[in-house]
């Protein structure tokens, strides 16, 4: 779908949204609306035709092709036809503060999503969920890795992947189940697995939120604490979290870096000091899963071997000239982007930054280039990329911030300004909506700019 919300901006602290429980089983013969046919949208439907359910409509912000089901957008009727059905299954970039959202949901529809539906007749103990503003896409893959390591055949999907309920999905063929879950997929959920971790937390997704922090930090969290929840495995460097501990679940184990750790975490073959806690809080997650052999460290290590890191998450893609390309397009928030930069101690680092503007706060991203002690110049992208350059620019000390009209152009800057020997990192603090299909679309653009640079 598209990324325009009506969600009101005065910063209103709604209660939390009611959340059906339903399974997908429990859709079989009842009139089921689809809104939003994006990728989760697209399984829901093949979902409901897989259970021989046929969608009684499927709304979009946009005209699209519905596969042999009708597509309809809000300006032909979409609302009215939504509010006809029995149950409604929402993709998770439908937020629930928005107008049509509380319009439908006070006519007594249920409207779920299909995260929450799965979880609802899934065996919880074989599941984990993973959610944090960074680091819970690779821990996710951290904790999938592991298990394979330890002989387990683990699913590794939700906001990453595909979605669980996807009909090309073989159930029968994985024995765990771990889910990267995003603050939009948090608010569907209606029970929680015994175990859950909470890599970070920052500002992010304000506008999705109703225009509150404290709304998403709520939202996000909440995943911790619906029935079923148990134990929180959370970052305990992490100041957010632990000033929010009472959002988290009935039990909260704290993995925090100044305690002892195993000295393999510190040889792990990825970037930055953050990386070295998403293993250790992977590594939590696996003990208490209870997988035979995760209590000892030699396994975990062993299990850990071969893990190369994400596609777009701090990826070296080349040299040109002597600067080195890293494309951390990944990165749609100011927290990934500060580890970003604290991954290259001692380096001169040209910054692309900017995006879709979520209006999250940018000023520590300002403090971090202040007080970084070595060369540093920021290439702004829009539609972000003003009001990232305000917030830099109101700290006193910061590096030069120079605006582009688009990446190609920032690229080439980039290039010139961190010859000979320096690092063009482009770590957004942004989504990709509007100019870009997504993530990896960015990344393809910044490595044909590459691309040019090393040609010359």
């Amino acid at each position: 779908m598209s990324k325009s919300y009506s969600a009101p901006s005065d910063g209103t602290l709604y209660p939390t949204p009611t959340r059906p429980r339903l399974r997908w089983s429990d859709l079989s013969g009842r009139r089921v609306g689809i809104w939003g046919f994006g990728t989760e949208g697209r399984a829901s439907v093949a979902r409901l035709q897989a259970m021989g359910t046929t969608p009684a409509v499927i709304v979009d912000d946009r005209d699209v092709e519905g596969g042999g089901v009708p597509v309809m957008s809000f300006d032909r009727g979409g609302l009215e036809a939504l509010a006809d059905c029995d149950v409604i299954i929402k993709t998770p970039g439908v937020t629930r503060y928005s107008t049509r959202f509380r319009t439908l949901a006070d006519k007594g529809i249920p409207i779920v999503g299909g995260l929450a539906l799965w979880l609802e007749e899934r065996d919880l103990s074989q599941v984990v969920c993973v959610t944090g503003t960074k680091g819970k896409s690779t821990t996710s893959a951290i904790v999938g890795h592991m298990l394979r390591g330890l002989g387990k055949s683990p699913f590794v999907g939700g906001n990453i992947g595909l979605p669980p309920w996807d009909p090309n999905v073989d159930h029968e063929r994985h024995d765990c189940w771990i889910i990267e879950t995003s603050s939009y997929q948090a608010t569907d959920v209606s029970v929680s697995p015994p175990v859950v971790a909470v890599t970070s937390l920052s500002q992010d997704h304000i506008d999705w939120h109703g225009g509150s922090p404290e709304n998403y930090y709520r939202d996000k969290l909440s995943v911790c604490r619906q029935p079923g929840a148990d134990l929180t495995v959370a970052n305990g460097d992490d100041k957010l979290i632990r000033d929010r501990s009472g959002l988290l679940g009935p039990r909260v184990l704290w993995v925090s870096s100044a305690e002892a750790s195993p000295s393999w975490i510190r040889s792990i073959k990825l970037p930055g000091s953050h990386n070295q806690m998403n293993v250790l809080i992977a590594a939590a997650c696996v003990r208490a899963m209870g997988v035979a052999g995760a209590d000892r460290d030699e396994a975990l290590q062993d299990a850990l071997r071969g893990f190369e890191g994400l596609e777009s998450r701090l990826n070296l893609i080349g040299e040109a000239g002597g600067v080195t390309f890293v494309d951390d397009s990944l990165s749609t928030n100011v927290l990934p982007t500060l580890a970003a930069l604290d991954s290259f101690p001692g380096r001169r680092i040209a910054l692309i930054v900017g995006g879709y503007d979520r209006q999250i706060d940018y000023a520590p991203l300002g403090v971090a280039l202040r007080d970084r002690k070595h060369p540093t110049a920021v290439h702004t992208l829009p539609d972000s990329g003003p009001r990232i350059r305000a917030a830099i620019e109101a700290v006193d000390g910061t590096p030069p911030v120079t605006d582009h009209d688009d990446l190609r152009s920032a690229v080439r800057a980039a290039f010139a300004w961190a010859s000979p020997d320096g690092i063009v990192l482009l770590s957004p603090a942004a989504p990709s909506f509007g100019h870009f299909a997504d993530y990896r679309d960015r990344s393809a653009a910044f490595r044909r700019a590459f691309d040019e640079c090393a040609r010359g």
